[in-house]
């Protein structure tokens, strides 16, 4: 039987670990009983040390070593506190060991058994001897008078056996102690011998010797790479041929497969899923593997996985170029949804750059012809500007942008710009062409490391608009002819989206250029209004939104804002025909709703006119609103045609949207037109707008009305130029999507000791008193010079009104920028300037005043009309006398 089955490997262990174990058991219980016995001792010595220190202290001790009969008073104390205390004895004994208390009474009066000596220097001491009792450890402490001299000892301890008797106590625990851990420890052992029985299925130690020699003679014996993965991930084995083909490093088996550095993703993916495969072609450095794998668990084994490995690497030249091609493919797609996406010359050359970046080339450089930057056609073929660099890094030493470059006959882009072909330079440091552009920063491009190019024209319709340069510095090897076609085939496309650009630009351009030029340049002075204004285009283009400040006689000035539906030239044509009639209807100086219908009525006939005309040349409609403030009542009469209504901020930092009545937009005729007139203290601010500054896609217009209250509220001291900046940072944090024009106006007051009125008698006599009045009212403004000149303008004024026209008649004085003489009467007809004959007796009078003001003219009001004539103040220093206005005078006559 002992023949048959042979003590085994897994046999001879366990007997091995079970005598270890006993072994361990022995020691361990050992080192527990010396530990035990050592604890005890150390135990009972500071006991008795406490239990005597605590006595030699104790309260009465002196006063008791003093009387007669010591022993009479301490022998029942130290009974005591023996008792309460657990020691075997408390002696009390003087400088010489005679003892005073014993817990034997015969002991007492004779010599303590022990040493004393350490004691009576002051020290604590503690021994084991062979005293009265038997083998006692003991300890000897002084006992100090008030002048620290030792007057006696005390000395209290424990018998040795009474110590032993607690670590027997303990041993028996610590002896089953150790009987259980040798019985788990040995369990535990039979239970892995078991464990290891079944693994090497009861095989001696030559049986397990022949099988692992047998399993590495295969393993390293076999042209075929094998790995056996573990269930979780673990490189569990790797043969020879599997290391060489992996390169796998010595300490590999026990790594997780994602550690092996010459794995690419798919090969990790398909060892860690534990799925079999068959044949599935992977990468594994600059080699193609064949790869099968099997799980291993099939017939009871444990789970993981063994993987196969066949060396395909003579299939590789065929899978780069297929790899090559696709990547090609998906770089033109790229390209194709990447490059063009604005109008924009600059973003086209950017986005260019951008995609070829690190695909193909390590860095682009896009160089187009100033002309083309501007939307114009290119000139030839002659200095090129840098309008776009990237790259992998940005330390590099090429052109930076915005520089003009001019490239000499011999480099390949000058080649390729008067040839229009692509031009490869497989090694820059072997082209004396490209090198003698600029010496020295060539020279800093070859030792940066870019040592190949290839350049490119950018051709659309036959013209070529500049060249892109396609280089290569980390990629080690070089343009081939290869990549000409697909560096040319990016560029077209580039091209084409380029062309489109420049010629957008081109319009845009002449549209903006057009608009701009149809809105202010400068705002007229005047002296009612503070304004401020901004006009922002729209990112889709230009479009008819306008905007106006118009002085109007009496220093009063018309704000206009006004919006032509639809975006383009011809919206800005139109924008810049209304701007035009309002001026001519201003000049009028008519009310803003009658200005409105004037409107109206041109936009009517303008759609009338063009109907036939091209489809869609049409006005389509258009808003306005028209508001004219007077500084001297400090009023404002405004109308509007479909209009956003006006902001108004008070100078208390309140803002309030006046009701206006909205009225039909131009064009659609039909309706009359409603003005409104409000009082507006000084300082307030007229905010008028057009509906892109608070109309968006992405929310509503009472949200926007909302965004331009919050935006100017709170802030009455601001100035309108502040004001106009706060509410675009408000409302259009970024480029609008249609035109926005706004106009902020802060509103003066003209002081009343600026203004004169009086009321004429309806009587030609009346005449000279109206001079004299206004002759001492010059006086007191220190006009005195213009007097001559006021008096016969205001003296022909007030005779017509009283001969031609009806009571009642005022005259008001204004003193701005210039003197105004204004003439009112209750008549509305309309005085007539005419040349008279050489002998006509009248008919001079208008001519006169045409003559001697700079500026004269008629407004009707719903009372009548008013006749007004402005003379300008003298500049400082200048003086105009009564004898220069008779020589103009005789001069004219």
């Amino acid at each position: 039987m002992a023949d048959k089955y042979p003590r085994s490997v897994a046999g001879q262990v366990f007997a091995l670990q079970v005598a270890v174990v006993v072994l361990l058991v022995a020691t361990a219980v050992l080192a527990l009983v010396l530990q035990s016995r050592h604890d005890s001792s150390t135990e009972a010595k500071h006991r008795s040390v406490a239990v005597a220190e605590t006595f030699a202290h104790s309260p009465g001790v002196l006063a008791a070593l003093k009387l007669p009969d010591p022993s009479k008073v301490l022998q029942p104390l130290t009974e005591a506190g023996r008792k309460a205390a657990g020691v075997d004895f408390i002696v009390v004994m003087d400088t010489k060991g005679i003892r005073y208390t014993h817990p034997k009474p015969d002991r007492i009066g004779k010599r303590f058994v022990g040493t004393i000596e350490p004691s009576l220097a002051g020290r604590v001491y503690t021994e084991s001897v062979h005293g009265p009792l038997g083998h006692e450890v003991q300890a000897v402490v002084p006992i100090f008078d008030g002048k620290g001299r030792v007057v006696a000892l005390v000395s209290a301890g424990l018998k040795v056996k009474n110590v032993s008797s607690v670590v027997d106590r303990q041993l028996p625990i610590i002896l089953g102690a150790g009987a259980a851990a040798l019985a788990l420890a040995t369990g535990g052992t039979a239970l892995v011998a078991r464990r290891l029985r079944r693994q090497t299925h009861r095989l001696g130690p030559a049986e397990m010797t022949r099988m692992y020699e047998h399993h590495d003679a295969v393993l390293h014996a076999v042209r075929e790479g094998v790995l056996i993965v573990g269930n979780a991930g673990q490189l569990l084995l790797a043969n020879d041929e599997a290391r060489r083909l992996l390169e796998v490093p010595p300490d590999a088996e026990g790594r997780h497969i994602s550690e092996l550095p010459s794995l690419d993703p798919s090969t990790v993916e398909l060892l860690t899923s534990g799925r079999v495969a068959t044949d599935e072609v992977h990468l594994a450095g600059e080699r193609l593997l064949v790869v099968n794998q099997r799980p291993t668990d099939r017939h009871g084994g444990p789970k993981g996985t063994v993987a196969t490995l066949r060396d395909s690497t003579e299939l590789r030249a065929l899978y780069g170029r297929a790899e090559m091609a696709r990547e090609r493919l998906r770089l033109l797609y790229d390209a194709g949804l990447g490059i063009g996406t604005t109008l924009d010359v600059v973003r086209t050359a950017e986005e260019l750059a951008k995609v070829a970046v690190p695909r193909f080339a390590d860095f682009v450089t896009v160089d187009l012809a100033d002309p083309v930057l501007r939307g114009e056609e290119p000139a030839g073929t002659g200095d090129m500007r840098r309008t776009a660099v990237h790259g992998i890094r940005d330390d590099h030493p090429l052109y930076e942008l915005d520089r003009l470059i001019e490239f000499l006959p011999s480099t390949p882009q000058a080649r390729g710009l008067g040839s229009g072909r692509s031009e490869l330079v497989p090694d820059l440091s072997a082209a004396p062409g490209w090198l003698a552009q600029d010496p020295a920063r060539t020279r800093m491009i070859v030792e940066y490391g870019i040592h190949s190019l290839i350049t490119v024209p950018l051709q659309a319709r036959g013209v070529i608009l500049g060249v892109a340069n396609f280089w290569r510095s980390e990629k080690p090897q070089p343009f081939e002819e290869d990549d000409l076609s697909l560096a040319g085939e990016l560029v077209a496309r580039a091209a084409v989206s380029i062309d489109n650009a420049r010629r957008y630009t081109r319009e845009h351009t002449l549209a903006v250029a057009l608009q701009r030029s149809l809105l202010p340049r400068a705002l007229p002075e005047q002296s009612a209004l503070d304004v401020a204004h901004r006009y922002l285009p729209a990112l889709s283009g230009v479009s008819g939104d306008w905007f106006d400040v118009i002085p109007l006689p009496g220093n009063r000035v018309a704000l206009v804002v006004g919006d032509v539906v639809g975006h383009g030239l011809h919206a800005a044509a139109t924008m810049g025909r209304l701007r035009t009639a309002v001026h001519n209807f201003s000049t009028l100086d008519l009310p803003p709703d009658e200005i409105l219908s004037h409107l109206d009525d041109l936009v009517g006939r303008i759609d009338q006119e063009e109907a036939g005309a091209t489809v869609g040349a049409g006005v389509m409609g258009a808003t306005c609103l028209y508001a004219i403030y007077d500084p001297v009542s400090c009023r404002c009469a405004m109308a509007r045609a479909g209009h956003p209504v006006p902001a108004l901020v008070h100078p208390d930092g309140s803002v309030s949207f006046p009701d206006l009545p909205a009225g039909l937009p131009l064009g659609l005729g039909g309706m009359p037109f409603e003005a409104a007139e409000l009082e507006l203290a000084e300082g307030t601010q007229l905010v008028l707008y057009t509906d892109g500054l608070i109309e968006d896609r992405s929310r509503d217009i009472d949200v926007g009305i909302e965004l331009l209250r919050q935006a100017l509220s709170s802030h009455p001291d601001r100035t309108p130029e502040e004001s106009c900046q706060a509410v675009l940072d408000e409302l259009l944090p970024g480029r609008p999507k249609d035109d926005v024009a706004l106009l902020i106006a802060r509103t003066r007051a003209v002081p009343a000791d600026h203004v004169a009125s009086w009321d004429v008698p309806f009587d030609p006599a009346a005449v000279a008193g109206m001079r004299a009045a206004v002759a001492e009212k010059l006086d007191e403004w220190d006009l005195s010079e213009l007097a001559f000149a006021m008096e016969l303008v205001l003296s022909e004024l007030i005779t017509n009104a009283i001969r031609y026209g009806s009571a009642p008649v005022t005259m008001r004085l204004l003193r701005d920028r210039t003197l105004t003489c204004e003439v009112a009467d209750g008549s509305s007809t309309s005085p007539h300037l005419r040349y008279a004959a050489t002998m006509d007796e009248g008919g001079r009078g208008l001519f006169l005043v045409a003559q001697m003001a700079d500026r004269w003219g008629t407004r009707y009001t719903p009372q009548g009309k008013v006749i007004w004539a402005a003379l300008s103040l003298p500049r400082p220093g200048e003086s105009v006398d009564g004898t220069a206005w008779l020589d103009v005078f005789d001069a004219e006559l």
